[in-house]
């Protein structure tokens, strides 16, 4: 049977890993990578640089040092010294003190002092994607002095085969969220196209309309004129709105509420089926549940505007007594049988939607029947 040290310490390095695996996003995978670590290891300071190709690293994150410390530091490091070495070398760096080798090329001013180092890079086959380093080993005995040993580096070598599995999906998540931005913004491009394509065909009826018009009745002539005036400022409100609202949904920079109401906005121009938006009591959300709560919206909405026949379409987002956030969109359309859909294996997105609620510990309900319309409502949990 285990010891209780032993046992205590399984434990640790499993929910550092668990801690990794369930991160989304590159940089919260690094953050998580270097808070475990220093954790494990019992470290004063610990860092995780990503390098860029150019000599320097694209991002570094550290713990252990304040956010005041790290200004007073000043620009990210360079890739010299024993960084360097971790970034061209496979093996371990072990140091009793960093300080005293002979790649050492000193610090900032405003850098801690360290001795001790534990350094290896984390590397996917023979891409290396960071170097991860801690320094000054905690030392239960006053005095401290004890460095790092064997037996840490070990256990940072399973932190860093783990860590790179978890950097490498943070990537490929972020890369399939762009594709998905990118063909949001293909999508939205086109339907505002064929809005501003109708303006400018009946601009072109309109006016020929005043041109035949121009001898025989001018009054009549004067107000076509007067029409085809207002279609050419409609026209140009169109593509005004196709230079503005046809950037990346702005999550990060707007937040969940201003983008939704931009994208209904779009789509209320772009249809001849009216879409409202309205939100109460929703501020800010974690990442993870913005993003579900987004792409649900946007794949109801795409539903009930091509294929449900629409004359009216609502999103709402609102927070309830419960403190969940709740999503409806609301449409007058054709409606459907859901268990029919399900049997037939035309699900409309339902599949998916129902996955991105599942994902963002929330769920999704379909509320419709033939000819009474439909409603997708998802509700995720409050923070």
């Amino acid at each position: 049977m285990h010891n209780g040290p032993e046992r205590t310490g399984l434990a640790a390095v499993s929910s550092a890993l668990l801690a990794m695996s369930r991160r989304l996003e590159v940089r919260d995978v690094l953050h998580t990578i270097v808070v475990s670590a220093r954790e494990l290891l019992g470290a004063e300071y610990a860092a995780l640089g990503v390098p860029d190709d150019h000599g320097g690293f694209a991002q570094f994150v550290v713990d252990g040092i304040s956010d005041e410390q790290w200004r007073r530091i000043g620009p990210l490091p360079r890739q010299h010294g024993i960084l360097a070495s971790m970034l061209h070398s496979p093996g371990v760096e072990r140091l009793a003190d960093v300080r005293q080798d002979p790649r050492f090329e000193g610090w900032p001013s405003a850098h801690p002092e360290m001795s001790d180092f534990l350094g290896l890079p984390i590397r996917d086959g023979d891409e290396i994607l960071g170097a991860l380093f801690l320094a000054n080993k905690q030392c239960p005995r006053p005095g401290g002095g004890c460095g790092f040993t064997e037996a840490d580096e070990t256990v940072l070598g399973i932190l860093a085969q783990h860590a790179a599995i978890a950097l490498t999906n943070a990537r490929l998540y972020e890369r399939s969220r762009e594709l998905t931005i990118a063909e949001e913004r293909s999508r939205l491009a086109h339907e505002l196209h064929d809005a501003v394509a109708q303006k400018l065909f009946s601009l072109r009826l309109t006016a020929q309309a005043a041109a035949a018009l121009v001898d025989r009745d001018p009054a009549r002539a004067k107000e076509e004129l007067h029409q085809v005036a207002v279609l050419a400022a409609e026209a140009a409100d169109e593509l005004r709105a196709a230079v503005v609202e046809l950037r990346p949904a702005a999550l990060d920079e707007d937040g969940l509420v201003a983008t939704l109401r931009n994208q209904v906005r779009v789509l209320d121009r772009a249809h001849r089926a009216r879409v409202l938006f309205s939100s109460e009591g929703v501020k800010a959300l974690p990442r993870t549940q913005e993003e579900a709560l987004l792409r649900v919206a946007q794949e109801a909405l795409h539903n009930a505007l091509r294929h449900a026949d629409a004359r009216r379409v609502s999103v709402t987002l609102t927070r309830d007594g419960a403190g969940r956030v709740v999503l409806k969109v609301s449409d007058d359309g054709t409606g459907f049988d859901p268990k029919a859909v399900r049997r037939a294996g035309r699900h409309l997105g339902l599949v998916s939607m129902r996955d991105r609620a599942s994902g963002a510990g929330g769920r999704l309900t379909v509320h419709s029947e033939p000819g009474a319309g439909t409603t997708i409502e998802m509700e995720v949990p409050g923070v």
